[in-house]
Order: structure tokens, then sequence, then C-alpha cells
């Protein structure tokens, strides 16, 4: 079924960047903080709370259990109550989570803070990607997702550098006081500025939202390219928000500082690549690709990059990571695909019944990783044999790969029954 468009877009290109696009993109920048902040992190909860591996990969991943069970409830709310109700509301409680994060003292007040702030940003990203199928135009959609992963990727560019600054002005806790002040801020400015609309909005009962919601998994469509989002996107999640940051240290043997660098570097690679990826998506398809199409491509160029770290085909690892940054972004094309898809009363539920599985992989791939990792014994410094990342990351991009090829056997078996 193509998405059908309201041609009523009540406010002029320009305004709706400043009302719509500005406030949202606010919030996602705190988002993205939230969820890569501990790979910087990390080494501070580990010399003061004495946690190993495994327990720190289980505080990052409360973040996506927490945002992958929101995920469906979400989508129903968003098509039936519109985002700024909803995504004001609970960036207010992802402040809470971060002030109680600030003051943790063990792993369970860690987990649970980290599992308030997935609840808070869960709608950050789904909120947004609405109304922008609301308010912008059909041709602009791409374009303007595109910019909007930007404002996420600065956010994770400032969990990098200017973070560790932070922690060493005001420590660590003092650094998660800002964020959950600056938190609540976007949360108030998305309530008092971002209009309403009505057009996108369901309000039908209950019970046809949920059938809305089972229509959206019985299409053929979405299977095909739901798994491309949930093991790319995934897999970059865990890696940018955790693991990229012990990787450099221990297989690569790299100090703190410079640790941090590259990190930086990977998420400068992350602005260009979301700046890019609505344009690279256009351009594609004035190729005469369609927008499923342009996602598995997007899909491939990550598994290519993953591949080149596993394999050790780039010496310079810089240029790997920048381009592993670069190339994270290109597997959320998909929303876009699901945009032009599905009709604008059905974006919520369908980007979110996408988003509960990339949030559940993303909690398994880092959690995953961290039990792998973890099952070779530490040293007393507290890193791991380079071997334990390699055996973890090869299965992550074993994952990808698989994903690319269902993408093309369900394209050929569907092609097939219609013919």
């Amino acid at each position: 079924m193509n998405a059908s468009h309201t041609a009523d877009r009540t406010l002029p290109f320009a305004r709706a960047l400043i009302l719509v696009f500005a406030p949202f993109a606010g919030g996602y920048f705190f988002s993205y903080l939230f969820r890569s902040v501990n790979a910087i992190v990390a080494p501070n909860l580990i010399s003061e709370l004495g946690i190993d591996a495994e327990e720190l990969g289980l505080i990052a991943a409360a973040y996506f259990l927490s945002f992958a069970i929101c995920q469906v409830p979400l989508g129903v709310l968003l098509d039936r109550y519109g985002s700024r109700r909803v995504q004001g509301t609970l960036y207010m409680l992802a402040a809470v989570g971060a002030m109680l994060f600030a003051v943790a003292e063990n792993v369970t007040t860690l987990f649970v803070a980290r599992a308030l702030i997935g609840i808070g940003v869960s709608g950050g990203l789904m909120a947004a990607l609405k109304s922008i199928v609301q308010w912008f135009p059909e041709d602009k959609i791409p374009i303007v997702n595109g910019w909007y992963f930007t404002s996420g990727s600065i956010g994770a560019l400032s969990s990098t550098v200017p973070v560790e600054f932070g922690i060493s002005l005001i420590g660590w806790r003092g650094v998660f006081v800002v964020l959950a002040a600056g938190t609540l801020i976007a949360a108030l400015l998305i309530l008092m500025i971002v209009p309403d609309k009505k057009e996108g909005i369901d309000r039908s009962s209950w019970a046809n939202n949920i059938r809305g919601l089972v229509w959206i998994y019985r299409d053929p469509y979405f299977w095909r390219l739901a798994p491309l989002m949930f093991t790319s996107a995934s897999a970059n999640m865990a890696v940018q928000g955790l693991w990229a940051g012990p990787w450099l240290s221990d297989v690569n043997g790299l100090e703190r500082s410079v640790v941090a660098n590259h990190l930086f570097v990977l998420a400068v690679g992350m602005i260009f690549g979301t700046f890019v990826s609505g344009f690279f998506a256009n351009g594609l398809r004035r190729l005469g690709l369609s927008m499923a199409q342009v996602s598995v491509v997007g899909t491939i160029i990550y598994t290519l990059c993953s591949l080149a770290l596993v394999m050790d085909l780039i010496a310079n690892t810089y240029v790997i990571w920048a381009m592993i940054g670069f190339s994270g972004i290109f597997a959320a094309i998909v929303f876009a695909a699901f945009a032009f898809h599905f009709p604008s009363t059905h974006t919520g539920r369908a980007n979110t019944a996408c988003n509960v599985f990339v949030f559940l992989m993303a909690f398994s791939y880092q959690y995953g990783i961290g039990y792998i990792i973890a099952l070779w014994p530490q040293s007393a410094n507290g890193s791991y044999p380079a071997v334990a990342y390699y055996v973890a990351f090869w299965i992550v991009v074993g994952t990808q790969i698989g994903a690319i090829v269902w993408f093309f056997v369900l394209g050929a078996l569907s092609k097939r029954a219609r013919g």
C-alpha cells in the first residue's frame, strides 16, 4: 500500500524547520548523547564501582531494553495523541533517569537509571519522524530525516572529547546532572513550541489501532526490510554506544585520551553520514532504484566497513572508525522507505514496529558482546584479550550478512509468488 500524505501543509518549509524540526532535534541530541556516553564513562564506573565487562554491558544495554519495550505502545500513542504530547512528556522522565544515574552507588541503581533514560528517550526518533511526515513535503522527507539523524550524531560527537573534558572538570556525576537539566529544557521546548496537527492522527477505537499494527506486521514488505535495520543499525548502536571504546583500548592498546579522540572521529563520521544519507537516497532513487533497494545498498556499505574492521583490512585506526561512523546510519533509510509505503496515519506504528526489534537487538548485541568477552580471563589492569573482541564482533557481522541474504531471498520468493 502506498503512503497517502496530505497536501495540507499549514507551515512554510522554513517555519516547519523552526517549530517542528528544531525542538525535536534538540531532544534527539540528548537521546544520542545518552546512548553513547557509556563508552567514555565506562572507565570511571569500573574504577569507582568495581564492575566487570558483563555488568558494564548489562548497564549500558538497559537503555536499549527499556527503549525496545516501549516501542509498540509508543507507536499506538503517537498515532493516537500526536508527537508533541507523547515525547515532550517522556523527555521529562529521561531527565529523572539522568539525575538518578548521577547519584547511583551500585549496579542495580545504574541499571534502573539507564532504563528510565531509555523509556524517556524511546520516542525521540519515532515522534520526530511522524511529525516530519505530517509537516514536510514527501520529496523532502529523506533529506529532512537525514538532517534529523545529524542532530543525533552531534550528540554522539558531544559524548566523546567534550564529555571527557567535562569529567575532568566536574566529574562523571556532574556531567549527568548537566545532561538532566538539558533534557528537561528540551522537553519543555517541545511541549511549548511544536504545533499539533489533526492529519495523520488516528482517533479510531483502540481495537482499530491494534488492528493497524497487526496489518503492518503481516505486510511482507515490512519483513523484507526490517532485518536490515535490526542487525546493522542495532550493531552500530551497540558498538558506537559502548564497545568501540574498549576495542580501541584492549585490541589497539590506546591510551584513554587517544580512545576519546578516535570516538570523536567516529562521531564526526556519523555527522557526515547522516547529513548525506538523504541525498544518497534521493540520488539512488533518481537512478531508478526503489526505496527498498536503496535501503539494502546502504546496509551493504555498512557491513563492508564492519568486515574491514574485523579482518584488519585498514591499518589506520582513525580511517576505519571514521568509515564505520559514516556508514552506520545508512540502514536507517528503511524508515524513509516505510514512510513511502505506509499511510501517514500508520507511520508511528510502522516505525516503532521495526524499532522494537532494533532496540531488542541492540540490547542483545551490547550485553551479548560483553558476555562473550567476559568468557576470557581479565588481566590485572582490567583489560581483555583481543581474540575475545574478534569472536564477539565476527558474530555480530555474521547477523548483518544474514539480513542482507534474507532481503534478496524474500524478494525472489515474493516475485515468484506474484508471477
